[in-house]
C-alpha cells in the first residue's frame, strides 16, 4: 500500500506540473504580439518556472528514493504491531506532507549530512544544556547570547523542556500540555524557528526534549478522556476498577516511591484509574493504539521542521507497557524507536535521535540497534557519570577504570554523551557486586556518598542536598553543581584562597578527564564559570519541594563578565576549559572513532586513559587525590604535555594533587 501511495503522490505532482505548463503554453499562444522586451520577460519567466519545476521534481525524486528505501521494513513493523492498513496509509500521506512543508534551508542541511553520515562523531562537538528562562529569560534572549556560546566553544545547545506545560504540575517541563506550543514565558514557535535558524548560521546544533511516554493531565487528549470520550480514553490506560492496576503493581517498580508512590492515580471526577508511572499529573500514553503512535510521530516531525537537530527521547525504556512485566525495556520499545528512526531518515535525515536510557553501558547497547537496523544515534553515559563522583569521594579509580574498559570495548559506531553534571539528580546506580569485593556494601556506601557530598564527612569540601530520600530503604539521590561538589562554594564562603585554588584544580581536572572519554562532552550551563548552588529555589512554592533546583539556578551574567579576568574564579575556570576545548578540537585523537583504553597506574587515586588515532597517541593522567601521586605506567618514548608544553618521559610520572597531564607522544 505504501508503494501505491508513493506512486500516486508522484503521479499527482507530475500531472499538476504538466497541466500548469499546458496552461502557460495556451495563454502564450493566444496572446497578441507583444513588444520585444515583454517577450524577453516572458521567456525569462518561463525559464524560472522550468528551473523551479525541475527543482521540485528533483526534491520529489529524492523523497521517493528515501521512502522506497525504508518502505518494506516500516510497513512490516507497523502492520506486525498494529495490523491497520488505513492508519499506515495515513502515516505515509503525512510523511510526504511534512517533507513538502520542510523549508529549503533544512532540506539542504539534510542533504549535506546524508553525504557525511558521521558528521556528529568528530572531535569538534561540544554541548551545553540549560533551561531557557534561567539562561537568558526567553528564546529571544538565548539568541542574543549566541556570541557568548561561541566564545565558550559550544556548537550544540540542549534546550531543556520548553513546550507548553502547567506551572506547578510540570516536573521541570516534562508534563507537556501542548506539543505544538512554546511556554508563553519563553516565547513562540516563531521565536524557536528564529533561534534555530540563527544557530544554523553559526553551525550550531539545537537539541530538545521530546516526551513520548506521557502527556500532562492538561493536554487536550487527557481533558477529553477525563470527560469520558472513549476515543481519547483509549489513548491512555484507563480502568474502572483496581483489579487490573493491582496486577500491574505486582511487577512494575515504582519510580518515585516516596514523592509519587504507585503507578496509578484514581480520578474521582472520572470514576477511573489512570496509569501514571512518574507523577499523578503525567498520564502514560498507550502505544498499543496506532492513533497514539501516528500523532506522536506527527508532533516529532512538526518540531523537526522548526529546525531542531537533535531529539532527546525522554524515558525511552518506559514507552511500551505489558501486563505481567516490569514495563521497562520491552521488545516493542525497540520497534517504536526503529520506526521513528526510519521516519526521520525519510522526512528529515539530518535529525539525530538521543535516547535517555538510565542503565549501565553494556545494557543500553540494544538502544543503538544494529549497524543494519539502527535505532538511537546517541545515548547518555549515565553510569560513568555516577561512578566518576564515587571516585571523587573514595579517591579510588578502580571501579571507574573498569567502567571505562567496558565502554571502550563497545563498537566505535556507538556514540555516548558524556557529562559531569546535568539537570537531574545523581542516582548511585553503581556496580555494587564489584564494590562488594572491595568491602563496600550497597546501603552503607550510598550513605557514605550522600554524607560526603553534603559535606558531613570530615575532610569533605562538597556542598549539596539530597533528593527523594527514602527513610525506609535509606536510599537517596544527590543534587549539586559541579563547582559546589568540588569545593568552590565552601572555599568562597570561607574566603580561603588556598582551598579555592585546590577546588578549581579539581574542577578543571574532572573536565579534562571528561573530555578524554569517547563521545560528545556536554557542559551544564554555569559549569564553565564555576557557578555554585542556588538555594533561592526554596523561596518559590512551585520549586521548594524539589531540591534538583539547587543546581538549576539562573545564569549569573555578572560573573560571566569576568571570564577574561584570570584573577577571578570565573576567569580561571573558563580559560582552563577554553584551553582544553581548543586542544580537543585540534587533536585528532579525540575523534569518537579513535582507539581508547586504560592503563594500570599502580596508584589507586590516579586514572590513566590512552587514545590513538592514525599516527597520534595521547596519554591522559588524572589524579583524583588531593595528595601528590606517582603513576608507574611505563609508556616508552618521549612525550610533550599539551597543557604546559613541557617535554617529559612517561615511565613514572609524578602528578600533583588534583593535577592532570595530556601527554602527546612525539613522532
Amino acid at each position: 500500500m505504501g508503494k501505491e501511495i508513493g506512486k500516486e503522490q508522484k503521479k499527482g505532482t507530475t500531472a499538476a506540473k504538466t497541466t500548469a505548463a499546458k496552461t502557460v503554453a495556451a495563454k502564450t499562444a493566444a496572446a497578441k504580439p507583444v513588444k520585444a522586451e515583454e517577450a524577453v520577460k516572458e521567456t525569462k519567466a518561463a525559464a524560472v518556472m522550468d528551473t523551479a519545476s525541475a527543482a521540485l521534481e528533483q526534491e520529489e525524486a529524492l523523497y521517493q528514493e528515501r521512502f522506497q528505501r525504508h518502505l518494506d521494513e516500516l510497513k512490516w513493523l507497523y502492520m506486525e504491531m498494529y495490523d491497520n492498513g488505513s492508519m499506515f496509509a495515513e502515516l505515509c500521506d503525512n510523511l510526504h506532507r511534512f517533507y513538502t512543508e520542510r523549508n529549503e534551508t533544512l532540506k539542504t542541511l539534510d542533504r549535506s549530512r546524508e553525504l557525511e553520515p558521521g558528521w556528529y562523531k568528530k572531535n569538534d562537538m561540544l554541548g551545553m544544556m540549560f533551561y531557557i528562562d534561567n539562561f537568558a529569560g526567553n528564546m529571544r534572549g538565548v539568541e542574543s547570547k549566541l556570541d557568548y556560546l561561541e566564545k565558550s566553544n559550544v556548537n550544540y545547545i540542549h534546550l531543556m523542556p520548553f513546550l507548553d506545560t502547567t506551572e506547578g504540575r510540570s516536573d521541570g517541563g516534562y508534563a507537556v500540555s501542548d506539543f505544538r506550543k512554546v511556554q508563553e514565558k519563553l516565547g513562540t514557535m516563531e521565536d524557536l524557528e528564529s533561534l534555530t535558524a540563527a544557530c544554523h548560521e553559526r553551525k550550531m546544533n539545537v537539541c530538545m526534549d521530546f516526551v513520548m511516554n506521557h502527556t500532562s493531565e492538561d493536554h487536550e487528549w487527557a481533558r477529553r478522556a477525563r470527560q469520558g470520550e472513549g476515543e481519547y480514553m483509549s489513548r491512555y490506560f484507563f480502568f474502572d476498577s483496581y483489579d487490573i492496576p493491582a496486577q500491574y503493581e505486582r511487577t512494575v517498580p515504582q519510580v518515585f516511591p516516596t514523592t509519587a508512590p504507585g503507578n496509578f492515580t484514581w480520578l474521582e471526577d472520572a470514576g477511573h484509574y489512570v496509569m501514571t508511572t512518574f507523577y499523578p499529573y503525567q498520564w502514560d500514553l498507550d502505544y498499543r493504539n496506532p492513533r497514539v503512535f501516528n500523532e506522536m510521530m506527527y508532533n516529532f516531525l512538526f518540531l523537526a521542521n522548526k529546525g531542531i537537530d537533535i531529539v532527546r527521547i525522554d524515558a525511552v525504556p518506559y514507552i511500551w507497557k505489558e501486563l505481567g512485566t516490569q514495563c521497562r525495556n520491552l521488545p516493542r520499545v525497540h520497534t517504536i524507536v526503529r520506526m521513528m528512526r526510519m521516519i526521520g531518515e525519510i522526512v528529515c535525515p539530518g535529525i539525530l535521535l538521543l535516547g535517555e536510557v538510565v542503565m549501565e553501558p553494556e545494557k543500553v547497547v540494544p538502544y543503538f540497534g544494529t549497524v543494519e537496523k539502527p535505532e538511537c544515534h546517541m545515548l547518555y553515559n549515565v553510569t560513568t557519570m555516577a561512578t566518576t563522583w564515587h571516585t571523587v569521594a573514595t579517591k579510588d579509580v578502580r571501579l571507574l577504570k573498569q567502567q571505562l574498559d567496558t565502554v571502550n570495548r563497545l563498537p566505535k559506531e556507538y556514540l555516548f554523551l558524556n557529562y559531569l553534571r546535568c539537570h537531574d539528580d545523581i542516582g548511585w546506580g553503581l556496580d555494587y557486586e564489584t564494590l562488594k569485593r572491595d568491602g563496600m556494601e550497597e546501603r552503607p556506601h550510598k550513605k557514605y556518598l550522600n554524607d560526603f557530598f553534603q559535606g558531613l564527612t570530615p575532610g569533605s569540601c562538597s556542598r549539596g542536598e539530597l533528593y527523594n530520600a527514602d527513610p525506609v530503604t535509606g536510599d537517596a539521590r544527590f543534587c549539586g553543581t559541579t563547582a559546589s561538589m568540588c569545593g568552590i562554594e565552601k572555599a568562597g564562603f570561607e574566603q580561603d584562597p588556598a582551598a579555592m585554588e585546590k577546588a578549581i584544580r579539581q574542577d578543571v581536572m574532572l573536565h579534562a578527564y571528561m573530555f578524554m572519554q569517547s563521545g560528545i562532552p556536554v557542559l551544564y550551563s554555569g559549569d564553565e564559570i564555576g557557578q555554585v548552588n542556588d538555594y533561592t529555589y526554596k523561596d518559590d512554592p512551585n520549586k521548594a519541594a524539589d531540591s534538583r533546583y539547587i543546581h538549576r539556578g539562573k545564569m549569573d551574567w555578572g560573573l560571566a563578565g569576568d571570564v577574561d579576568d584570570p584573577s577571578t574564579v570565573q576567569g580561571k575556570v573558563f580559560q582552563a576549559l577554553d584551553q582544553l576545548e581548543h586542544i580537543r578540537k585540534r587533536e585528532k585523537v579525540f575523534m569518537s572513532t579513535a582507539a581508547a583504553w586504560t592503563v594500570e597506574t599502580w596508584a589507586h587515586g590516579v586514572l590513566c586513559i590512552c587514545r590513538a588515532f592514525e599516527e597520534d597517541k595521547l596519554v591522559g593522567l588524572f589524579n583524583f587525590s588531593e595528595e601528590d601521586r606517582t603513576a608507574r605506567i611505563h609508556e616508552t618514548g618521549e612525550y610533550v604535555d599539551l597543557i604546559s608544553g613541557q617535554e617529559m618521559g612517561a615511565l613514572e610520572v609524578d602528578i600533583p594533587g588534583y593535577g592532570f597531564y595530556y601527554l602527546k607522544k612525539k613522532g
